[in-house]
């Protein structure tokens, strides 16, 4: 009983996030007359929110080392849409040339800030804020202050496209490829966890009780059936949530069972011990960087496929929603704590708002107003909780 409430208490914040997220889609499901949940709205939900996920995902490993941000993804979101527009509208380039040549300029961008903040040791606030300034800059030249548009069918596809169905165009159908991809992932997601259950077991780790166990896991895979058949029975799978997925699933396994991964975490615990203990955290800082230019780059083809133009104002505070996901995740705010999976539930949690609020007519001051105040309160229970612990 007592390692059962040490479970829980080390991971009480991830968990309130879950109870939080349900209760907020009941509130909104029920304020909405049943339009939040509709297939066509969580389509929608994930379509609009998939630049927060893809940042977030970065952000989380930034801010594992020790709290670090990255105040200038939203400026390299729009720099890379007016590469996009640069080179597939103005210079006819092809559309995956285009995209490589994108992808490496945003690892180039993520090596130049992170040689100034892991080499030259500059405050990672402020190196990232000068990248704020001058990528926003370089957009604004780039495009000469105009929207570039529209994108070719291709590009338009990352977007707006979705996995055809294995079995033709059946109108009125649930898609099959979106229910087997569906079934598959239950059956891995419950191999796995039963497989970590019985690894810790036997390495003598501290584990959730059976009945418990198979609780959680039957919770976890009915919400992704769920989740499924809300998507099977629109369209299917958008191709931006396969990309989605896919990094979630390589990021989950690298930060958690991955040496460099582990890293990140006892470096954010303690650097001067990370540094005795041999890791050269130098080098985690900076690669954290490096994958940060990179996602910020796939986050900002993305969103210039939605919005199916280049435009300078692409990308205005993307940095803060990013942020704020991981914050409200479980990300502690001095680093070496966090979750990739986590900080997906944070900006589930935001953009489950955003969308409920709009559906209901609500203003984007209140909107504003209370993103501000979740964010403040999932920070302040980080604060107290560790202070309870101390």
């Amino acid at each position: 009983m007592e390692s059962t409430k040490y479970i829980f208490r080390k991971n009480i914040k991830q968990y309130a996030m879950l109870i939080a997220l349900s209760v907020i889609m009941i509130f909104f499901q029920i304020a909405s007359h049943g339009i939040l949940l509709v297939p066509m709205n969580i389509t929608n939900l994930i379509l609009q929110n998939a630049y927060v996920f893809i940042l977030a995902i970065g952000m989380t490993l930034c801010i594992l080392t020790g709290g670090n941000i990255d105040l200038s993804v939203g400026s390299v979101v729009a720099f890379i849409g007016a590469l996009c527009g640069t080179f597939i509208i103005n210079m006819k380039m092809d559309v995956t040339v285009s995209i490589i040549l994108a992808l490496l300029i945003g690892v180039a961008i993520g090596i130049w800030q992170g040689f100034w903040i892991a080499y030259v040791r500059i405050p990672a606030f402020i190196v990232t804020l000068a990248g704020q300034l001058l990528f926003r800059g370089l957009t604004l030249f780039i495009l000469k202050g105009l929207t570039l548009g529209p994108f070719p069918e291709s590009f338009q596809q990352i977007s707006s496209g979705f996995v055809p169905d294995m079995l033709g165009d059946r109108p009125g159908q649930l898609n099959s490829t979106a229910m087997l991809v569906g079934a598959i992932a239950v059956l891995v997601y419950s191999f796995f966890q039963a497989k970590h259950r019985s690894t810790h077991r036997r390495e003598g780790f501290e584990t959730l009780p059976l009945p418990l166990f198979i609780i959680q896991v039957v919770l976890i895979d009915a919400v992704i059936m769920l989740l499924t058949i809300w998507l099977a029975r629109y369209k299917g799978l958008p191709i931006v949530f396969v990309i989605i997925g896919c990094l979630i699933l390589a990021y989950s396994f690298f930060t958690s069972r991955t040496v460099p991964g582990r890293y990140l975490y006892a470096m954010g615990g303690n650097e001067k011990a990370a540094q005795l203990s041999g890791i050269n955290t130098n080098k985690v800082l900076f690669l954290a960087y490096v994958n940060m230019g990179a996602l910020a780059a796939v986050a900002g083809i993305a969103f210039t496929s939605r919005l199916n133009a280049a435009s300078p104002q692409s990308g205005m505070n993307f940095e803060l929603d990013a942020i704020a996901a991981c914050y409200i995740g479980g990300a502690s705010a001095y680093g070496g704590i966090g979750t990739v999976i986590g900080s997906i539930i944070g900006a589930l949690v935001m953009g489950v708002l955003n969308n409920g609020m709009s559906i209901m007519g609500i203003g984007s001051d209140i909107q504003q107003i209370v993103k501000g105040l979740v964010l403040l309160i999932a920070v302040a229970f980080d604060v107290l909780s560790k202070k309870k612990e101390r």
